[in-house]
């Protein structure tokens, strides 16, 4: 018997609660460690293989914008610094909008959408600095790069007429990456792993709540409060045939008395 069963009274309505016993259920785990080893490398296997072959690898270039130009293009002053400081964070958000997207798409030749060309971009202003990072993702590394690359000079060329100010600095130019950035096999491999232990452990935990037979007299005492009068053992026990050393003694009779018949006859 694997878990107990107990009534509980409460506010005059009745519900069964499952008690389990861990330690039970630990050594039943136990029994099924070749199970439970399989699962998880089938699982590692199973992630490993589809991010390898399944997946398509993507690719990610980036380029860097910064925020701080000087008016008189010679001298960096308090006030340009203020400017950058203050404006990354509407240069970012002006990086995304429709006509400087749309036009980037057409200069590069693109098919893609407004919002597929949004969904393949992440801008960001790196913490404490006047630096804007642009991040493009694509199947195709060059593409990758020429997007991140046609973002930055765009934004360089159009955002100072619509904010009138001056003009930013395109500090790096993202060149075509060599590592893939996603999937990480690595990454999906654990995952796989951990969920196909997951799934064989859900799997004997449920058989082991499931299996209301009684193992031993302690569980009959637990269910029912009271100490078996026997057991019948299992195995064989001795001076007490079991039911084919019968059968086999009944066919060894039966052929020594056919034996003995025929000999008589004769």
């Amino acid at each position: 018997m694997n878990q107990q069963v107990v009534e509980i009274d409460n506010n005059d309505s009745r519900y069964q609660e499952v008690e389990i016993d861990l330690l039970e259920l630990l050594s039943y785990f136990r029994r099924f460690i070749v199970w439970i080893a399989a699962g998880f490398i089938i699982g590692a296997l199973i992630a490993g293989l589809i991010t390898k072959f399944a997946i398509t690898p993507k690719y990610t270039a980036t380029s860097k914008m910064y925020m701080v130009s000087s008016s008189t293009q010679s001298v960096v002053d308090l006030t340009d610094l203020n400017i950058g400081q203050s404006i990354s964070k509407d240069y970012v958000e002006l990086l995304k909008t429709r006509p400087i997207i749309e036009g980037v798409i057409e200069e590069q030749g693109l098919v893609y959408s407004y919002d597929d060309f949004l969904k393949m971009i992440n801008l960001s202003v790196v913490t404490d600095t006047r630096i804007i990072t642009i991040n493009a993702t694509s199947t195709d590394p060059k593409e990758a790069m020429n997007m991140a690359n046609a973002l930055a000079e765009k934004g360089v060329k159009e955002l100072p007429k619509l904010m009138e100010t001056p003009e930013p600095h395109i500090a790096e130019y993202a060149i075509i990456p060599v590592e893939k950035s996603s999937p990480s096999l690595s990454k999906n491999t654990v995952i796989g792993a951990l969920l196909g232990l997951i799934l064989v452990l859900a799997f004997l935990t449920i058989r082991f709540l499931m299996d209301d037979t009684f193992k031993s007299a302690d569980d009959i005492e637990k269910e029912f409060g009271v100490m078996p009068l026997t057991v019948i053992p299992e195995g064989k026990i001795a001076g007490v045939d079991t039911d084919e050393e019968l059968a086999k003694k009944a066919r060894s009779s039966s052929k020594r008395r056919k034996n003995k018949w025929q000999k008589s006859a004769k």
